[in-house]
């Protein structure tokens, strides 16, 4: 059964009252109301949309109890006091970075007011401080992340001040990259979708419910961002229950958003959006905002399909104390957003209303400084984090794959067998990328072939498991990356294909600041294992400059991230089970000139057949030379090895299969014995990975050695279409043999 006619199924069974409804309408917008009047404002910038701000209808005020009213104002007061003490401490050198959340106080308590911690999640920016604060983030759980302490749950000292996370809470670990949060909130709300569709998982994974909601915020300027348009393209597809803020304060920084955004008005232009519900209020306005967010909420809370909130906000104070705001903002605009400021509005209506009077709103004020006043005095004092925690959590203290548990090796089909045995045991393996279902109509599944990814390793897993198991996705790098971050951070274990290496780099953001970041720079409270397999390398004749690319040592330089390389089926298959059954993010290479090799073949190995990570294979032993190589250039330095032996010089040939982390004694042993080495690899020769494996070895084997250490690899340059220049850019065996009877002959 495909998503869709699942999930509708979800949906009925859940009471949807709205859902034929909401389907024909391409967009829910809040109908015109009573405009709210910011002249000043209005004035000082020239969008369209200034005027068109909505406020709650009176019958739809929200009835709050006297305590309830107060509580907001002490939860956006709390808000504002915590920014001023930052600024005070950082003025002091008492801690290194400030960002504020002022003027953002009451859409954001309005919010926290709506969902439930610990139950929904959240992907907060850095605005998001009174949020965080209405979710149940103690002041002093704030300020020991200002000041760097180790007791700081967001990150244990790891993080810059603003950057919320608490696992108690599910306050997902934010990172500072604009808008990589928004995909991986769609992912993690897709984790629940898929919960709901396959039977299987509803008794292997925890902490699902069936109206939990995802809110993921951002400012105006990340609308700009292309991450920020996938994700409204997969939770509008999807009819996802995530709940978008966009907190418009109408500056990025210096630059204004009739600069950033067509017509000065995201939500204008995100109107097209099928069952996205789309809300508008004046954010600085707490019982509006509540209005509003109530509704945005309960959209989603219903399973009716994602919300959009435009919260039209102020910023009175620069974007961050780095900025200086008065050199890009006019006094007069700076002065209307000051009258315009959420805590004068909602203070002036308490007393207006008789909630309470200026010297009881004056007591609380008091009360609410001297617990920031404490809490300081507690951050100040907390320890920061030892020195020598500094390595901790780069890679899964529980899961170790370079382990003994991975190694039972002594015992394009094997990769799919693996594929096939792993989702049979784990129905938590989710696998999805470009292309790599069966048929996306599964009315068409039994009158075609299918698919199965362009070089057919999925083939035959939609139709064994199911369409909410085995799924395209866009044609969109960052969007698969991202997703599968959020599932991963759920429990589930996502296989995912991006279907070149040469096109990986739209994923890059979400790679080396979120996916491999995550573990570490949350202290170990989040993390997201999950597997990227990649086809990489050229030797295709005819792959060109954009299907042969091997800049493989740009991800071995990222801590967190395991890269796997097999050179061949029977390791690809036991690596491939390796690392689905880590704990840590693998990207897993596999060259697509080795798919369809005659040596390459194997039999079928034991469906526990694994392999682990660090372990290096002696593939021809030697005595006079070691060659280090892996992927591709195994096999041609085999055939070279073969051609010197005649000479009679014996090669000994070392794969290294893993290459973070790679098995440095094996190379260290090898080289004992050869006393020369040559480091062969596809990618380029300068700033290339034999160059970090020569360095070492000349480093710390230096005794050892009869001859400087040789490398072969490829011209500094791209790969080029013509047969004959492919075959002078890329080594060959003839290089490596080369390489091989110079060296003896040094």
């Amino acid at each position: 059964m495909s998503d869709t006619k699942v999930l509708r199924l979800v949906k009925k069974s859940e009471g949807d009252q709205r859902e034929t409804a909401l389907a024909a309408k391409p967009a829910a917008v809040l109908p015109a109301v009573t405009p709210v009047r910011l002249p000043e404002r209005a004035k000082s910038r020239p969008r369209k949309s200034s005027s068109s701000i909505a406020v709650a209808k009176p019958r739809e005020r929200p009835q709050l109890s006297r305590e309830e009213m107060l509580k907001i104002y002490r939860t956006m007061y709390l808000s504002r006091k915590l920014d001023d003490k930052e600024i005070q401490m950082k003025g002091q050198n008492r801690i290194f970075f400030q960002i504020s959340g002022a003027g953002h106080e009451a859409i954001l308590v309005a919010a926290g007011m709506c969902l439930k911690p610990g139950y929904d999640w959240f992907y907060p920016y850095y605005r998001d401080r009174a949020l965080c604060l209405q979710l149940g983030m103690t002041p002093l759980e704030q300020l020991l992340q200002s000041v760097g302490a180790e007791a700081d749950p967001a990150s244990h000292g790891r993080q810059m001040p603003s950057h919320w996370g608490h696992k108690k809470l599910n306050i997902v670990s934010q990172s500072s990259p604009t808008g990589t949060q928004l995909l991986q909130a769609v992912g993690c709300a897709e984790a629940g979708y898929r919960v709901k569709l396959i039977k299987e998982l509803k008794k292997r994974v925890r902490n699902f419910r069936n109206d939990e909601v995802v809110y993921v915020s951002l400012g105006d300027g990340t609308t700009s961002e292309g991450e920020f348009w996938e994700a409204l393209n997969t939770a509008c597809n999807l009819r996802l229950p995530v709940v978008f803020l966009c907190e418009d304060n109408g500056y990025a920084i210096s630059v204004p958003v009739e600069v950033q955004t067509a017509g000065g008005d995201i939500s204008r232009l995100i109107r097209g959006f099928p069952n996205l519900f789309i809300q508008r209020c004046d954010g600085t306005d707490a019982l509006e905002s509540l209005a509003v967010m109530r509704r945005a909420v309960d959209n989603c809370r219903k399973n009716r399909g994602p919300s959009f909130v435009h919260a039209k906000v102020i910023r009175p104070y620069s974007h961050s104390l780095s900025d200086d705001e008065r050199l890009y903002r006019r006094p007069e605009e700076r002065t209307a957003d000051a009258e315009h400021d959420p805590l004068k509005r909602f203070g002036a209506l308490l007393i207006q209303e008789g909630v309470i009077d200026e010297e009881g709103l004056q007591h609380l004020k008091d009360e609410v400084e001297r617990e920031i006043n404490e809490a300081a005095d507690l951050a100040l004092a907390s320890p920061q984090p030892a020195a020598e925690t500094a390595t901790k959590f780069v890679y899964s203290p529980d899961v170790d794959p370079t382990s003994k548990d991975f190694d039972n090796e002594d015992g394009v089909e094997l990769l799919n067998r693996c594929l096939h045995t792993e989702m049979k045991r784990d129905p938590r393996v989710i696998v999805f990328g470009e292309d790599i279902a069966d048929c996306s109509r599964e009315e068409s599944l039994d009158k075609v072939k299918g698919k199965g990814g362009v070089f057919m390793v999925t083939a035959n897993l939609q139709r064994e498991f199911g369409s909410a198991r085995v799924f395209n996705t866009p044609l969109a790098e960052a969007n698969i990356v991202g997703r599968a971050i959020g599932m991963a951070t759920r429990g589930l274990k996502p296989v995912v294909e991006i279907q070149f290496f040469d096109y990986i780099w739209p994923a890059m953001h979400q790679i080396r600041n979120e996916l491999a970041l995550l573990r570490w720079r949350s202290g170990n409270e989040f993390s997201a294992p999950l597997v990227m397999r990649v086809p990489v390398g050229g030797y295709l004749k005819g792959g060109a400059v954009y299907h042969s690319q091997s800049a493989v040592s740009i991800f071995t330089q990222i801590p967190g991230l395991r890269v796997v390389y097999p050179s061949n089926a029977l390791d690809a298959n036991g690596l491939l089970r390796t690392s689905i059954r880590c704990d840590d993010p693998v990207l897993f290479l596999e060259h697509k000139h080795l798919y369809r090799q005659a040596y390459n073949k194997s039999p079928y190995p034991p469906d526990d057949f694994m392999i682990p990570f660090g372990k290096a294979k002696t593939v021809r032993a030697g005595t006079d030379i070691s060659i280090i190589t892996y992927g591709a250039l195994v096999q041609r330095s085999l055939v070279a090895a073969r051609q010197a032996e005649p000479q009679g010089i014996s090669v000994e040939v070392i794969d290294l299969r893993t290459m973070s982390p790679y098995d440095w004694n094996a190379i260290a042993e090898s080289v004992k014995k050869t006393s020369r080495v040559i480091v062969a690899h596809e990618d380029s020769l300068s700033w290339g990975y034999g160059a970090e494996i020569a360095a070492r070895i000349s480093s710390e084997l230096f005794a050892h050695l009869d001859a400087p250490v040789r490398r072969v690899a490829a011209l500094d340059t791209f790969v080029a279409y013509a047969p004959k220049l492919e075959d002078a850019i890329l080594p060959q065996a003839a290089d490596v043999f080369a390489a091989i009877t110079d060296l003896n002959a040094y």
